[in-house]
Order: C-alpha cells, then structure tokens, then sequence
C-alpha cells in the first residue's frame, strides 16, 4: 500500500474542498447575510492549511494500483463529508453533529434525505448555506476526485481512482488518456447544468432556485428548497427538471458520442434502450392506474406520473406530488424502480440499468443451458460478449449488496417505524435516492425522527450505494493495507 501517495492524494482533496468553500461565501456576500461566511471561512482555512501540509512534498513513488485507488475514494468521500458537515454545525442551522454529518454525506452522495423538517424556515436568510447544500449535490454527482484528476496537477497513476468513484459495472475511457476524459466528463456535466439554469430562468423561475435546483437534477440529488419540493413551481418547470432528471441518468458517453458526431452510435445504445422502455412502460403503468382510482386530470396525472417515475428511477427524488397516497400498484413500482437506478456512467445511484439487463440475460442463458446442456451460448450487450469474469462480477455485486441491504434493514428495523418506512428508508439510502414511502419518509417527509443509530446505519448506506460497495468495504479491510 502506497500510503505517502494516499495521504498526498487527500492533500489534494483537502486544498479542492476549500476552493468549493468559496462559491457559498460569495452567496452570502452577494445577498448582505455577512454573519454566516464564517462558517465557510472556518473550515476553508483549515483544510486549505490540513492540505498544504499533506501534498507539501509529493512522494517518489506516485503509482496507484486498484487496493489504493479505493482506499483514496473511500477516504476522501468521509473526509470532504466532515470538513462540508462544518457549516451547518457553525451556522447554527444543523448544530447536531450527527444531523449535519448525515444532512452533508447525503448531499455529497447524491441521496437527498434530509434531517431539515422545514426547509424554508431553517434556511431562511441563509442563502449561502442553502446554496452549499444544494452545491454538496453538484459535487457529488461526478464525483470530487474526477475534478482532481480532471484539472489538478499529475498525481500519479489516476485510472484507478477513477474506477473506484464512476458509477457502474464498468469504467473505460473515451479518449486514450484518463485526465483528458474526465475533462470532457465534467465539460459536459458543466455544460447540461447550465443549459438547464437558463431553461429554467426563461420558465419564470427565479435564478436563485434555478442555480440550487439545477445542482440537485444535474448531481441526482434532490435536497428542494422549499418544504413542497418542486410542486410550487409551474407546470413548465416540472417538465423541464423532470426531463434533465431523465437526461441526467443516461451515460455520459453517450452524449460525448453525440457531440463528436456519432449520433446513430450513440441511439443504438441497448442500455439507453433498456433505460428508455422502463421509464416508458412505468409511466404507462402508473398513468394507467391513477387515471383508474384518481378524479385528477389526465394531463395532470400524466405530467406527475412523468415526473415520480423520472425522479425514481434516475434516484435524483425530487418530488412535485405525495406519491405516498398513490395506490399500492403504483408505490410498488416506485419502490421497485429504486433498485433499477440510471444507467452506468451516469450520475444516477441504483444498481444500475446495465447490471440489471446483463442478469436478465445472463438468467435467460442459464435456463436456456437446462433445456439444451450441450449448447454453447454467451451472453451478449450493446453488441458485444460480456465475458464470464464479468457476470460473475455483476452476480457477486449484487449478492453482496442484497446482504449490505438485509443488515441494514435489521439495524433500522430496531427503531420505532413500520415496516414500509424502514424498507424504504433504507432502500433510499443505499440507492441514494432521498425520499421513501410513508408519510414519515414520504415527498415532504424527512429522516430527523430516526435515533442515532439508524442515522449512522444509513449514512455508511448511503456511502456504499454512491461508491458502489467495494471502496468503502476494502478501505476497512486490513489486509489490503498490509498489501505491499
């Protein structure tokens, strides 16, 4: 284990943590609210100087194998979450140190469930901090250490890194050099989230709320700013932020096809396919089976059902409706939808479409070997055979998230909720979703009722579901540090 060149990492980290201290300062500067860039200022300054001291001189050996590739990710997504926690600590808004950690690593990983029972109460006055909060999405969504490896100096081998933190079964790179990938990622990253702020501003919705609501649809977060979420806003705006939630959750490499010229390469996408029918056939579904127990308009029922679906299965949980009075039909499809997620290489959480169609396939084939013992068959995606080591890889991840999921569950299962509520607590969390079923965890809910230990069963969920199990599993793993 190459500790210099861990610890030399997370320097870097430390000194892009307080860079990303800034924006929110100059929000509060920009709105008069000059008592709270302190609690900005504070922990700018000390991991600014935490990361001087760690990445003063870089190591000789700068190689980065798997092993150190997800310790860095795994410790970086705690330490950025503490030092981003500070904040709402110092700003009095979330002084409890539990809340402000959970309220943060949920921000950070993309999840949104909050501790905040009323939003626009506890942030009132308070732009900067509602403005990191929402910020904590934006980063989160392509991941804070692509922005390293995207636009800091050389810090060794990065593939690796880089592996460990993109969503999905797997990782590969657009262009033949890593650094410049994760450029085009967060260019165009950057430039979805703009185009949506200004589609948003001409729908008549304020540029404020156009800023924080863009980072939670761009980053599939969903922390809203006001106690409704997004069901003030107009028709047109629900659209829109349903249709970027829905962009947002296709992989990032399928828009990169389409900027350089590739347009039908990228439509013959099977993943994009399989994304595409699912939202498709649940949306009909739930259309279907509202229009049936529901006097509601048809275009109302349709725009919702759009949205729900769209906010469910991208896992951004933005919410413009209280699905949790839809009928059992319906709630059951959200709740199945939350495992599904957005495809691979996006910024959505789930187990991902991929995965999902590789083990139906890879199902299918093992039926079809029953019938037919001699026959050789493979299983086959976007075109191409998925070798063996790479099912066996999709069957083992999900065997060990089924198991993270069920111990979870057990732990919050001791607290003082019903079934649904803890099922879909943790559910949310581990598929970084944000809301759950129920009235306690439902589209206007919040998690501040859960005693401590739940709070933390659900934040290591929430850490395992946005970094996909392995980073957080092997960072606690003593023989890969003994590794040498």
């Amino acid at each position: 284990m190459n500790l210099k060149m861990i610890l030399y990492t997370l320097g870097n980290l430390l000194k892009v943590t307080a860079a990303l201290l800034l924006p929110p300062i100059i929000v509060s500067l920009v709105y008069k609210e000059f008592n709270y860039i302190l609690c900005f200022a504070i922990p700018l300054v000390e991991s600014l100087l935490l990361g001087w001291f760690l990445s003063f001189k870089k190591p000789k050996n700068t190689t980065i194998f798997a092993a150190e590739g997800f310790v860095i990710v795994g410790l970086s997504w705690i330490l950025i979450s503490l030092f981003g926690a500070m904040p709402f600590m110092i700003s009095k808004t979330i002084p409890n140190f539990v809340d402000a950690f959970f309220e943060t690593v949920s921000g950070f990983t993309t999840t949104g469930s909050t501790v905040v029972a009323d939003v626009e109460t506890t942030f009132l006055n308070a732009h900067g901090v509602l403005f990191w909060r929402s910020f904590t999405h934006w980063i989160g969504g392509m991941g804070v250490l692509v922005f390293i490896l995207a636009f800091m100096p050389n810090v060794g081998e990065t593939f690796y890194i880089m592996k460990a933190e993109s969503p999905g079964p797997q990782v590969g790179k657009l262009v033949s050099k890593v650094r410049l990938t994760a450029r085009i990622l967060y260019f165009i990253y950057i430039g979805l989230t703009i185009l949506e702020i200004i589609v948003l501003v001409l729908g008549r919705m304020p540029f404020f709320d156009s800023i924080v609501l863009s980072f939670g649809t761009a980053g599939t977060g969903g922390f809203g700013i006001k106690n409704d979420s997004i069901a003030g806003y107009n028709d047109f705006c629900q659209i829109v932020i349903g249709a970027f939630m829905m962009l947002f959750g296709i992989n990032f490499n399928l828009f990169y096809l389409i900027i350089i010229g590739k347009v039908k390469q990228a439509l013959k996408s099977e993943e994009l396919a399989w994304y595409l029918s699912i939202i498709t056939i649940a949306v009909a579904a739930i259309t279907i089976n509202l229009s049936l127990t529901t006097a509601e308009a048809f275009g109302t029922i349709l725009k919702n059902s759009f949205f729900t679906v769209s906010a469910f299965i991208t896992t951004t949980g933005y919410s413009n409706s209280a699905f949790e009075n839809w009928p059992q039909f319906s709630q059951t499809i959200l709740f199945l939808l939350m495992f599904v997620g957005a495809c691979a290489g996006s910024t959505g959480g789930g187990i991902k479409v991929s995965r999902i169609a590789i083990l139906v396939k890879s199902s299918k084939r093992e039926i079809k070997n029953l019938i037919h013992p001699n026959a050789i068959s493979s299983v086959r995606f976007e075109g191409q055979k998925v070798e063996d080591s790479v099912v066996r890889s999709i069957k083992n991840f999900f065997v060990l998230y089924m198991f993270l999921f069920v111990g979870c569950l057990l732990v919050v299962s001791l607290d003082k909720y019903d079934f649904v509520t803890n099922i879909t607590a943790v559910a949310s969390a581990i598929n970084n979703i944000g809301p759950g079923l129920g009235n306690i965890i439902g589209s206007t809910g919040n998690y501040g009722g859960f005693n401590i230990a739940s709070k933390l069963v659900l934040i290591f969920a929430m850490f395992v579901g946005r970094l996909e199990i392995y980073p957080i599993i092997i960072m606690f793993n003593r023989k890969a540090w003994l590794n040498k």
